[in-house]
């Protein structure tokens, strides 16, 4: 089934980076761009051929995320629009504008949940967004008079271009943008509250279906994290995808190990010495993190 590629559009990266984790779970959805403004969000629909908007209904400026779906609804081929707001004031507005869903920040996982289902029904509908089509006086990039002479060719993306492009959006993000405060704690639900669990006390993780085991000292704690999510979260903490099961704490490798046939596995610290294997296409970059 192909996916949705959707773009978040919010001034608040803390709103950003939850619509991100919780989508991240979703198989028919991938997000493909984030934008804090009006602005950058029209750069980004003059390039890559979105489906569906999760847009903030303030995002800070003069134009806001009404206007912007007004600007996209003017091209005659409306994507998917979910609105994210502080209260129910401007519902009636953004359904009047054809959005899917209209969701309150901060909204709970079952709230989404509802939301998903809407975005499931309704997707047949949803079209690849055109570049906005703004009214005199509106566009955010009225204050550039050469744009108009400017020329953008907007192709659709193979996956593993996706991920290339993803990559380099994430490194190319402006840096004045303010950021959520990495406090290198990883939150994760237990019995009905919520830990905070030090990068640091973290031996290793294992991959269990959409679901994964953090495996501490003492603990072994099913989270509803995918691999690769916290693979992207950590990697930056030294923390290293070994296998395709596996995430370890280099912090916490003791001891890298030849095995007959080539193979490789590494131990961990603690009382109980686990072994991990080592798969063979990433022995290399691994010994060259660790300067073996």
């Amino acid at each position: 089934m192909d996916r949705i590629t959707a773009l978040l559009v919010h001034p608040d990266p803390l709103v950003r980076t939850a619509l991100r984790e919780q989508l991240a779970r979703v198989d028919f959805i991938r997000v493909l761009g984030e934008a804090a403004d009006a602005y950058e969000a029209s750069e980004l629909l003059r390039a890559i051929p979105y489906s569906l908007l999760f847009c903030g209904v303030e995002l800070g400026g003069e134009v806001g995320g009404f206007e912007l779906a007004e600007a996209l609804i003017a091209a005659k081929r409306q994507p998917g629009l979910v609105f994210i707001a502080d209260d129910e004031a401007r519902a009636f507005r953004a359904f009047e504008l054809g959005a899917a869903d209209y969701l309150l920040w901060p909204f709970t996982p079952q709230r989404f949940s509802q939301t998903l289902e809407r975005l499931a029904r309704y997707r047949p509908a949803f079209r690849e967004a055109p570049a906005p089509e703004w009214r005199a006086g509106s566009s955010p990039r009225d204050a550039e008079a050469d744009a108009e002479d400017e020329e953008t060719v907007r192709l659709p993306l193979e996956e593993e271009e996706e991920d290339r492009f993803l990559s380099a959006l994430r490194q190319a993000w402006d840096p004045r943008h303010e950021r959520p405060v990495d406090i290198e704690k990883l939150p994760i639900t237990l019995d009905g509250r919520t830990i905070l669990l030090p990068y640091t006390q973290i031996l290793f993780i294992e991959a269990y279906e959409d679901y994964s085991f953090v495996h501490t000292a003492a603990q072994k704690l099913l989270t509803s994290y995918r691999l690769k999510n916290l693979e992207e979260r950590l990697r930056p903490h030294r923390f290293f995808r070994v296998h395709r099961k596996y995430l370890v704490n280099l912090d916490q490798v003791t001891e890298i190990a030849t095995l007959p046939g080539g193979n490789f596995m590494l131990r961990t610290a603690g009382k109980t010495r686990i072994e991990l294997p080592i798969g063979r296409r990433r022995i290399g970059e691994l010994k060259q993190i660790l300067g073996l």
